[in-house]
């Protein structure tokens, strides 16, 4: 088989599973994003409470990034990809029934375990990928995670034709109407991971037994403390980016942007988060240490600062320009980290520590971006607090070494 062939076919699997990120994440979680403002209004909910059904996901990711190393122990990447992915797809179907304060923050908590499922899985599987095609794994790694931006543009474009058809037809609670088309369109791109799952399995094998995989989540878990200023980075992270996902569409509803122009701002980050691969590519190869967690920080705070001083427009739309072209990437640049830094034997629990991290980052977030919001500042308020926390994370990260050197040392 020539080299083109495996390059190619390595491409067309990674986008294949970068679909699984459109499931966990670009619909499960961010069109949580686009159906607040609705939903907020329906119920009767405060900022506070809105953002405490991402910090509930938040909490169900953080349980699915502690079960996940064991579950692809026990059944493989692939079969736990597929089987979180119909998770993920049930539970998004699930929303669209209740109405009861504690039941939907329960079904969040649900959603988030199988979005970690799936993240974590796919994310393993983009990185045995890339392996076959080391000067490639780069690329492969932002495929995967860009992934997660068709799934925002797909829900910025059905989401809004999916409420209008509702209000249209005066049903009760026309947001529950977008729910069920988006679990729809999981379903299909679920059935999609089964389509593939025999070429994925000979293309991204399980790692075989040895001595060091026997005793896997030990040595990771040595080499990632030796990662404290990453981890630190990587955990301002997850405050500050989930506070911009979960309000900025609810500050353009304030700033009275109508459907028309949030559409095309939601689109164009998620376009922006799906051509982030090809920017980042060689970012996510050169560094082995800490640095392109710090310049993807620093950048993010950037973009989230735009909306908490402005109100302008123009400016808005480069904010999400910016923050779609950044903020998957950062989380590839932690597998890259990963891949860089640790045995293939080790990928997996080493992903899963700092998908632990994300999530308690994620936990934190959005309620006190809520909170900040239901005082006198209002949602500008609270994404500077989220503008802080980045840039505050930029700097930790930029203190971290790689570990062959520190191990050297």
């Amino acid at each position: 088989m020539t080299q083109n062939i495996r390059w190619m076919t390595a491409l067309g699997l990674s986008v294949c599973i970068s679909m699984a990120a459109a499931v966990s994440l670009g619909m499960t979680r961010f069109a949580y994003a686009l159906l607040l403002p609705p939903m907020r209004d329906d119920l009767l909910w405060s900022y506070t409470l809105a953002g405490a059904m991402n910090t509930f996901n938040a909490v169900g990711y953080l349980v699915g990034a502690l079960l996940t190393p064991w579950a692809l122990r026990r059944w493989g990447a692939v079969r736990v990809l597929i089987w979180g992915a119909l998770a993920a797809t049930i539970f998004m179907a699930l929303t669209g029934f209740l109405i009861d304060t504690a039941a939907l923050l329960f079904q969040r908590f649900l959603a988030g375990v199988a979005s970690a499922a799936v993240f974590v899985s796919g994310g393993l599987l983009a990185a045995r990928l890339g392996a076959q095609i080391p000067a490639q794994s780069g690329l492969l790694l932002g495929v995967y995670y860009g992934g997660t931006g068709w799934g925002i543009v797909l829900s910025a474009l059905m989401v809004p034709a999916s409420l209008g058809w509702a209000q249209v037809q005066a049903v009760d609670h026309p947001w529950s109407w977008a729910w069920w088309s988006l679990a729809g369109l999981c379903l299909a791109l679920s059935l999609l991971m089964i389509l593939i799952r025999r070429p994925l399995m000979h293309w991204a094998p399980e790692s075989p037994p040895s001595m060091a995989s026997t005793h896997q989540a030990a040595p990771a878990t040595r080499g990632l403390r030796q990662w404290f200023f990453a981890l630190l980075g990587y955990g301002c992270f997850g405050v500050g980016y989930i506070g911009y996902m979960t309000f900025v569409v609810a500050l353009l509803r304030e700033q009275g942007a109508g459907p028309a122009d949030i559409t095309l701002f939601y689109a164009l980050l998620g376009v922006a988060v799906v051509v982030s691969s090809r920017v980042w590519a060689g970012l996510l190869n050169h560094y082995r240490g800490g640095q392109a967690l710090s310049i993807l920080n620093a950048l993010l705070s950037v973009a989230t600062l735009i909306p908490a001083i402005t109100a302008a427009w123009p400016l808005m739309m480069i904010s999400g320009l910016i923050f779609g072209l950044v903020f998957l990437s950062l989380v590839a640049s932690t597998t890259a980290m990963v891949k860089h830094n640790l045995p293939p034997e080790q990928w997996a629990s080493g992903i899963s520590v700092f998908t632990v991290i994300f999530a308690l980052g994620q936990i934190v977030g959005p309620v006190v971006v809520g909170w900040i919001a239901d005082g006198d500042g209002g949602l500008q308020r609270g994404l500077l607090f989220s503008a802080m926390a980045l840039l505050l994370g930029s700097f930790f990260a930029w203190q971290q070494k790689p570990l062959t050197e520190k191990t050297t040392a």
